[in-house]
């Protein structure tokens, strides 16, 4: 399939999706008897859905309306093509995992249905108990269309004796000697790699593909792909440029990542360091290295912090908008978001301290929990969305492509991407 035709595809998709949305009915009319529940996730992670499960158990064991509740792991790669795609064909969810890219479209659509009145009427939920600045991204004309299930800052998972068996400082002598910054970390993740012909530094899920990940590193240097109203591309601005350029030395020069069609597992032991969330920590039970999580690395614009966000809706073709509200109720209240927060950093304001979340959180110290979570979330910045971010998400990649070769020219690549993009922003 040629890029092309891919976009007008992911486009086509979404915007039957908007106008399905708007033309479909809530409520189970119809139906008699009890119904069954599906949600779609992107983890397949097996204790997250072990977790899912148990929670879904307790609650058709009180609700006999509910006979079935299923979590339907769609690959992270294609999620929300594969969600709008399920709307579109007559397969909608009940209800559904939306990242934090695809905010804008879903929470203005009408796609999802209102969460406040069944919230704060359900007795114990603690409503008010919600971070403001956690519930912004899912709310349109005052009301609330998910969730925020998840909001869980990025930091750096780092293999202690991979670092020291190449000659390297571990991060907590770095940020003692005020030295953990990229241009540390990247140094450190050249020689890891000269030395023992492991990878120096990974940005999970990055791969050259999924380009928000990127904001991980570019984040150093403040820079930001468009303006904060959303109309104007700034790919193509000075700290973006210093940072894409920082990012293609490590990458081609240097040798600190993993280049393209390149890849190396952190938690299988074949990289010092790989920028993640706390959700996948569950990976280093039985690690057989000495390993810590530690914030992410200053850059020339300071110290930052970037913020992966999901949020759960229910939608509004699903066909029981009645009982999957009443079942987010249920999976989202205080007790259990505290068992969730042992793998996605809950948005309730008693929750959010290190000592509770090392109750769920086993494997991470209080200091890891309070300098990577807890302060991430109260500085950091959502990962980039923008309204039509299907056609958008597709034309940055394309446009970002010319970029991972070795001796692409930086600044003319984000300058072209810029004069591709701005349509799309201007709309």
């Amino acid at each position: 399939m040629s890029i092309r035709r891919g976009l007008a595809t992911v486009a086509a998709a979404m915007s039957a999706t908007l106008v399905l949305a708007a033309c479909g009915g809530e409520g189970s009319e119809g139906e008699k008897g009890p119904v069954s529940l599906r949600m779609t996730v992107w983890t397949s992670n097996k204790p997250h859905l072990t977790l899912f499960n148990e929670i879904a158990a307790e609650y058709m064991a009180a609700h006999p309306e509910v006979k079935d509740i299923k979590f339907d792991p769609l690959p992270f790669e294609s999620y929300s093509t594969a969600l709008t795609t399920q709307m579109t064909g007559g397969n909608a969810p009940d209800l559904a995992w939306v990242f934090e890219t695809d905010a804008a479209d879903f929470v203005s659509s009408g796609a999802l249905v209102p969460l406040d009145d069944t919230l704060k009427q359900t007795s114990g939920y603690q409503y008010d108990d919600l971070i403001p600045s956690t519930t912004k991204l899912w709310k349109h004309d005052d009301k609330l269309y998910a969730y925020p299930f998840s909001t869980s800052p990025f930091g750096v998972f780092v293999n202690h004796d991979l670092l020291k068996e190449a000659g390297q400082q571990t991060p907590d002598e770095l940020v003692k000697a005020g030295k953990w910054d990229w241009s540390t970390v990247l140094a450190e993740g050249a020689e890891v790699h000269r030395s023992t012909g492991k990878a120096g530094v990974v940005i999970r899920d990055f791969e050259y593909k999924e380009w928000g990940n990127a904001a991980t590193f570019w984040g150093g240097w403040k820079a930001e792909p468009w303006s904060a109203d959303g109309k104007t591309c700034t790919f193509d601005s000075q700290p973006m440029v210093d940072a894409m350029t920082a990012l293609h030395k490590g990458i081609f020069q240097d040798k600190a990542m993993p280049g393209p069609g390149e890849s190396a597992d952190f938690f299988t032991g074949d990289a010092a360091m790989t920028i993640t969330q706390i959700s996948r920590a569950a990976l280093l039970n039985g690690a057989k290295f000495e390993w810590d999580l530690v914030p992410l690395p200053a850059g020339p614009g300071g110290d930052y912090s970037v913020i992966g966000q999901a949020g759960i809706g229910v939608v509004k073709r699903g066909g029981h908008t009645k009982e999957a509200k009443d079942f987010l109720a249920y999976f989202t209240n205080p007790q259990n978001s505290a068992k969730l927060a042992a793998y996605f950093p809950p948005p309730r304001e008693s929750q959010l301290t290190a000592e509770n979340l090392a109750k769920t959180n086993p494997l991470l110290k209080n200091d890891q929990l309070e300098s990577v979570v807890v302060n991430g979330v109260k500085k950091g910045v959502v990962k980039p969305g923008h309204a039509g971010q299907a056609e958008l998400a597709q034309r940055v990649r394309a446009g970002l492509d010319p970029l991972w070769t070795p001796n692409a020219d930086v600044k003319g690549v984000l300058g072209d991407l810029c004069k591709n993009i701005s349509p799309l922003l201007g709309k």
